[in-house]
């Protein structure tokens, strides 16, 4: 990303953060950004086009997390699953634009929620990724579509646990461990179909 790009992506979370996606206003992000709005649009195309950069950046800097959890645990799957979780859960907790985006859902605007949810490809194809980059380093043997269903479930439940969380992050990082190990160990021992 260049400079005004970065710096028009910083405007628009600041913004997201202290108003809500609904109070975001190309204008004011092209003013907070030290740019004319005419760049943004330039850049972004429409205010949709500047909520996927914005997902896009967010999902980017939590599957270098994840990853960096994986790889802090190598091939103990408990561990790496248990780390990974507990990053991603903990950090979309403490994120300041995961928060506005709930919050605003639940006050009736949903406009960057299908990015967590029903426009969640990004979200699930990177993160799938980034686990199945990890297991195909310490799970060599595993079925690959028995592993790829067991990435991906993992990752659903996960974000679906951001959206709604129903346990202490500890609590819930141990029990999606525990069947994240399930679920790898099936696929390391399915036989490829």
């Amino acid at each position: 990303m260049g400079e005004a790009r970065d710096a028009i992506v910083d405007a628009a979370r600041a913004q997201t953060v202290a108003c809500g996606w609904d109070g975001v206003r190309m204008g004011a992000v092209a003013e907070a950004a030290g740019v004319s709005r005419q760049t943004v649009y330039n850049e972004f195309g429409t205010k949709a086009g500047l909520a996927e950069a914005l997902a896009r950046r967010e999902v980017d800097r939590f599957v270098g997390e994840v990853r960096a959890a994986l790889a802090e645990h190598g091939a103990d799957v408990h561990a790496a699953a248990y780390a990974a979780i507990r990053r991603t859960l903990a950090s979309a907790a403490d994120n300041p634009l995961v928060k506005a985006i709930l919050t605003s859902a639940r006050g009736g605007s949903d406009e960057l929620l299908p990015y967590l949810t029903t426009r969640s490809e990004l979200v699930l194809t990177e993160s799938t990724t980034a686990l199945l980059e990890w297991a195909g380093c310490h799970l060599p043997d595993a079925d690959p579509t028995a592993l790829t269903f067991a990435a991906d479930s993992i990752v659903r439940l996960v974000v679906s646990h951001i959206v709604l969380p129903q346990a202490p992050v500890d609590e819930t990082a141990g029990k999606l461990a525990d069947l994240a190990v399930l679920l790898f160990v099936a696929s390391a021992s399915a036989s490829p179909r």
